[in-house]
């Protein structure tokens, strides 16, 4: 082996061996990919204008304007108001997502030139609307694995008549299709195509080939001259390159466990906190070699579980107001608020938060000696 040849061994075996930080890449991609993922995080950290499309409407400038706590594709503080209304009396449509109205996403910014138009700072919600939910930035490190997930495991893991009596109730979310959902807070959306496309125009105001049509004001069309620029704001390339960024982020890997967090690791499971958090779910086949057959910490069923009437918001979709998606836990301790409004300012609050099926773990979290809580947030920690 020639010295230059060493060299290049050597430093592959470090790159190789190096431990993954927030915001790398997946292990294991082709040059194409790599240069997809590159390219892709440039248009995810773009910052749209309305001479581009931005707006009229919107809750952010661009994906990495809210997607940016510690690295880009992480969390943010932002916190949306999103609204719909639940009519439990009709079973078949109960859930109005109040879509005639601008909803069920309404947004908290606008461009000068709607301020110009309509004199408003941000888009009303409807008028007796009671119900306005508070939705957090979730991280998107590991989504592409989430994505490879087949539905097959994730409903193996349902028990929506709860048969086996051990209090957890999971069920799955269908969008409006019948296909089963996993993205949201609520479990809605199907595909991480679906969910980065769909956010390009829900956020920023950015139509493109999938989502080609311009929201609305509260249900109203946006005056003329407010939106200058040309449909699809943004096109297909854009969107394959973002969705590729997403799609190849690594999950957070975790931190090497003190003696501290091994316990707590126990105590996690004596807690019942796997009935719902599942450590591991397992990918299937896939055209990328590094989302194939792969082994994920996600920490979640990816299915709808109730949380009780006092953490209850808006419906969606098939779920009532209060189910919520079993959040997952990797990439917690990049964190800075959690649940899904973000009101738990830590892991031990979010845990007390916990009602409806999570209400038994949360007491036995509560009955365990202190020593013990402290061990299962340290374990919490190092996701």
């Amino acid at each position: 082996m020639t010295r230059r040849s060493l060299v290049i061994a050597v430093l592959w075996t470090v790159v190789a061996c190096r431990r993954q930080e927030p915001g790398d890449p997946l292990r294991g991609l082709s040059a194409a990919e790599r240069a997809r993922f590159d390219s892709g995080r440039v248009v995810f950290d773009s910052t749209f204008t309305p001479e581009v499309g931005l707006g009229p409407l919107f809750n952010a400038r661009g994906c990495g304007a809210c997607h940016d706590a510690p690295v880009t594709g992480a969390n943010g503080d932002e916190v949306e108001r999103h609204a719909a209304v639940f009519h439990p009396e009709r079973p078949g449509l109960p859930c109005d997502v109040l879509a005639a109205q601008g909803g069920p996403v309404f947004q908290d910014s606008v461009t000068p030139a709607l301020r110009a138009a309509l004199g408003i700072d941000r888009e009303a919600v409807p008028p007796g609307v009671t119900t306005i939910a508070r939705r957090t930035t979730p991280d998107v490190l590991g989504f592409g694995l989430l994505d490879a997930v087949p539905d097959s495991v994730i409903l193996a893991y349902a028990d929506p008549d709860d048969t086996d009596g051990d209090g957890i109730s999971g069920r799955p979310n269908r969008f409006f299709d019948g296909r089963l959902g996993r993205f949201g807070r609520k479990a809605l959306v199907p595909t991480l195509r679906e969910f980065n496309d769909g956010a390009f125009q829900i956020e920023s105001g950015i139509t493109n080939p999938s989502v080609p049509v311009e929201g609305t004001v509260s249900g109203d069309s946006f005056p003329a001259g407010t939106d200058p620029a040309p449909e699809p704001e943004l096109g297909a390339r854009g969107l394959e390159l973002t969705d590729a960024f997403v799609r190849l982020l690594a999950p957070p890997a975790p931190l090497k466990p003190s003696r501290e967090a091994r316990r707590g690791r126990d105590a996690f499971t004596r807690s019942g906190c796997p009935a719902c958090h599942v450590p591991v779910l397992r990918t299937g086949e896939n055209p990328i070699p590094a989302l194939r057959r792969k082994e994920v910490a996600a920490y979640t069923d990816l299915l709808l579980h109730d949380m009780g009437e006092e953490r209850a918001d808006i419906c969606f979709g098939l779920a009532t107001p209060s189910e919520f998606r079993t959040e997952p836990l990797m990439g917690l301790r990049l964190a800075t608020q959690f649940l899904h409004d973000g009101r738990a300012k830590t892991p031990e609050e979010a845990i007390e938060l916990h009602g409806g099926e999570g209400a038994k773990a949360r007491d036995l979290f509560r009955a365990l000696p202190a020593a013990d809580r402290a061990a299962l947030v340290a374990f919490l920690k190092t996701l």
